[in-house]
């Protein structure tokens, strides 16, 4: 199962496919639509602070739909996460548009 609140924490039932339309809205409330050459990346941690992301995912540019695929969930444990998505733009400026979210794995009952 999957569950987004509107404050853009996650939570996803571990080894469940999530599809996550993504938007990219400037401050002036417009949609920013990425370019070929921008990169669009979604990285999840344990906590924040930690080094290495647990989980990174590339999203394409041309769907903007972030794919959670089983296998990025199976051999995680349950619990709270921490997520941001970013897009580094062709000409290098990077934007974190979401930041420090909570991403949650929930247990499967089977």
């Amino acid at each position: 199962m999957l569950k987004i609140n509107p404050d853009n924490t996650i939570m996803l039932t571990r080894g469940d496919t999530a599809r996550i339309q993504v938007t990219i809205t400037s401050a002036d409330g417009s949609v920013y639509e990425p370019t070929e050459a921008d990169h669009v990346r979604f990285a999840v941690k344990k906590r924040y602070t930690d080094k290495e992301p647990l989980l990174l995912i590339d999203i394409p540019t041309s769907t903007m739909l972030l794919e959670i695929l089983p296998e990025h969930t199976s051999s995680l444990s349950f619990g709270t996460y921490r997520y941001d998505i970013q897009i580094t733009m062709a000409d290098g400026t990077i934007d974190t548009f979401i930041d420090r979210k909570e991403f949650i794995i929930t247990e499967e009952v089977a």
